[in-house]
């Protein structure tokens, strides 16, 4: 007789990636699946001393685990959403999005309650170019210093008095149990997020009928629809996830699925940093159903176009363009 094997599902090393693929695993078994996790260590993960975009731009955190499963050694990995370049990697697919948690950055401050309460010349801790250019555009006067790593180690620093505000995302604190240290959310219009973020991807080979079945219980049409729009947004304007661009697709009544987009063109000789921002609307609604679910997902494509033409005649292409000239 034969056996079934458990379901393999690779992480990255982090505490975060860990905690979330933990999560994941844990709805995989109350589902009924046999779950093992398998961590894959990434060149993101151990080049902490230089910049993301030097370390050999998008897919830097999601390489390795992606080799591991075209080479079957894993099942499916577990990746934070934003970490995934748009475009897809043969043999592979987006098998499962599970439900999106907080979709916003997060200011957490040593003293300060806010962004606007910092004092003139204090340093935030940031290495992302599109949060590195909200600061600059609503707070000119701070200083922005480099700063990767470990939610907890970015923290210890925080705490060691060597930054006096974070900027990071609110889910991965939400998700350490660490959300009593968010000090303020930051929301659109005034702070955009990434494309993806607060949500998870499921990535898995795209004929193992075995893993799909396995995560279907976990996918979530509402998070799927969102995201869907989003990374469409940004691979219209040719950007990737290394680049200035900030976006927020959500469900809102009478209006269906909306989404908002942004890119940002700084000016490293004045600092000066000027936004282009799109919105458009579909009335895509997260009903369930095999037809509506393919239905949804391409208005959700349509309207990630849609927001894409609006920025990219606004001049979005030449920002991104040397936006990612300058990370080369």
């Amino acid at each position: 007789m034969t056996v079934a094997r458990p379901l393999r599902i690779g992480t990255r090393g982090s505490l975060l990636a860990r905690t979330q693929t933990q999560w994941v695993a844990d709805r995989l078994r109350a589902a009924g699946s046999d779950v093992e996790i398998e961590v894959v260590s990434t060149r993101g993960d151990e080049r902490h001393d230089l910049p993301v975009s030097r370390l050999g731009g998008d897919g830097v955190f999601v390489r390795e685990l992606e080799q591991a499963l075209l080479e079957g050694r894993i099942d499916a990995a577990v990746h934070s959403l934003k970490d995934l370049p748009t475009a897809d990697t043969k043999g592979l697919v987006l098998g499962c999005v599970p439900v999106r948690a907080a979709a916003f950055d997060a200011f957490v401050g040593r003293t300060a309650a806010s962004l606007e309460a910092l004092p003139h010349g204090a340093v935030v801790g940031t290495s992302s170019i599109r949060r590195i250019a909200q600061v600059r555009r609503l707070r000119p006067d701070l200083v922005v210093r480099p700063l990767r790593g470990n939610v907890d180690t970015r923290l210890r620093r925080l705490d060691a008095g060597d930054f006096d505000a974070l900027i990071v995302a609110a889910a991965g604190l939400e998700r350490l149990g660490l959300a009593g240290r968010i000090t303020a959310v930051l929301e659109p219009p005034a702070f955009w997020p990434a494309v993806g973020q607060g949500a998870l991807a499921v990535q898995m080979r795209d004929h193992d009928a075995a893993a799909h079945a396995a995560a279907a219980p976990l996918e979530d049409p509402g998070t799927r629809a969102a995201v869907t729009a989003e990374r469409r947004m940004l691979a219209g304007l040719a950007g990737g996830c290394l680049a200035p661009v900030g976006a927020w697709a959500r469900f809102e009544p009478g209006r269906g699925l909306i989404l908002g987009g942004v890119v940002f063109d700084v000016d490293d000789d004045t600092r000066a940093v000027r936004s282009l921002e799109a919105e458009d609307s579909s009335q895509a609604a997260p009903r369930p159903g095999q037809a509506d679910e393919l239905s949804r997902v391409a208005e959700a494509l349509a309207l990630g176009d849609a927001v894409a033409r609006q920025l990219l005649a606004l001049g979005a292409d030449r920002v991104v363009a040397r936006a990612r000239s300058a990370g080369e």
